[in-house]
């Protein structure tokens, strides 16, 4: 990579990715660079070379290292793309002048964090690469939502007087894709601690102004669902257990939402992003694991997805849904039966722990699923 100081990286290069992401998060967590494509080498380098040409510089404190643009970068980026990046560098916006106490800091980290997930599974998440959905008046209400399109608590608060419904929401944003609508939160390695009122509020919202106001002629008729991401799979534990009055995992397990999905912050977490936003991908991998098991059975007392040799229960619960795997967990333990679980190989252990003795696990090998199924390959 080439470097000269005063000047911009050349456009869909890592290192322009790297201002970018900056850019929209206010703060880039420094750890979160190894997500982005290219050998590990060639990323540690390019951020010493922007760091060298004065366009980035660490921020360090309380233990949390992050990555933030300095004014050079922000005169440049501007004068490059002003109507790109004017809404970003302008008042006191987040990402324009981030906060400098941990809990702003962590939520800078906890949005960039999604929103790197987001853009490594294919999801457009960068302003202007996707319809403007939430402003304060649509000129129509037919904008064709063509790809996966994930828009930010930031995004939607562009609304307006509307956008007080969602105030003291923990959620992200909102992924509107082909397998629905879901309102997107991000716990980290921390326990959520839920603000229920809240986030019905931002579920009304959505109901509304999206589901019937904005986009009906996609979504009128969509199914909300949440997803929430978090470090590695211990998060799920918590989440999914009985929680307090401060936690409120019953917004998870008994709320408002019939599917409530737990993803890594990961490659792992990606793939299966992937799945949830393509109903046609997401079937391809049901018909395989269908292979040697019977149709579903409807309106049993145990909610299923097939039915094996034993003529006992099988639920695919490869996208931890939260809500589904509690309420098979709980029925097969009232109706004194056995059923099984489909999962991936890196969820097995955790799901195992949750589960009661009535659950038999059968998982899948995330790698072999990778090298078989899926169009996406790997990031190296």
């Amino acid at each position: 990579m080439e470097s000269q100081k005063g000047v911009l990286p050349s456009p869909d290069t890592l290192p322009d990715l790297v201002l970018v992401m900056t850019a929209l998060s206010g703060e880039l967590p420094a750890s979160q660079v190894s997500r982005l494509p290219g050998s590990d080498s060639y990323k540690v380098y390019a951020v010493k070379r922007l760091k060298h040409d004065k366009l980035l510089r660490t921020y360090y404190r309380d233990g949390l290292r992050g990555l933030r643009l300095t004014s050079a970068a922000k005169k440049l980026l501007l004068n490059r793309q002003p109507d790109r990046y004017r809404p970003l560098f302008s008042g006191e916006t987040s990402t324009n002048a981030p906060k400098y106490s941990l809990t702003h800091r962590l939520r800078l980290h906890r949005m960039a964090e999604v929103l790197i997930t987001m853009h490594q599974a294919g999801v457009c998440s960068f302003p202007w690469e996707k319809p403007v959905v939430f402003q304060p008046v649509l000129s129509t209400s037919d904008i064709p939502i063509t790809s996966p399109s994930y828009y930010s608590s930031r995004e939607i608060k562009e609304m307006g007087d509307q956008a007080v419904m969602i105030r003291g929401s923990r959620a992200t944003g909102v992924l509107l894709a082909g397998g629905g609508i879901f309102a997107v939160y991000n716990t980290g390695p921390y326990e959520m601690k839920w603000e229920y009122r809240a986030e019905e509020r931002l579920k009304a919202l959505l109901q509304t102004e999206v589901c019937q106001q904005r986009l009906p002629n996609q979504f009128m008729d969509a199914e909300l669902g949440a997803i929430v991401f978090g470090s590695g799979m211990t998060p799920l534990e918590r989440l999914m257990g009985p929680g307090n009055t401060e936690v409120r995992n019953y917004f998870v397990l008994e709320g408002s939402y019939r599917h409530f999905h737990y993803l890594t912050n990961d490659h792992y977490g990606e793939v299966i992003l992937q799945l949830l936003c393509d109903p046609e991908l997401k079937a391809a991998l049901d018909e395989i694991l269908s292979e040697d098991l019977s149709a579903s059975r409807p309106g049993w007392p145990v909610e299923n997805d097939a039915i094996d040799e034993r003529g006992a229960p099988v639920l695919f619960g490869y996208t931890c849904d939260m809500p589904r795997i509690w309420r098979f967990n709980t029925a097969l333990a009232l109706h004194e039966q056995i059923g099984t679980i489909f999962c991936f190989d890196f969820q097995e252990e955790t799901l195992r722990r949750i589960c009661g003795p009535w659950v038999t696990l059968q998982s899948i090998d995330f790698e072999a699923y990778e090298r078989s199924v899926s169009p996406y390959p790997e990031n190296n």
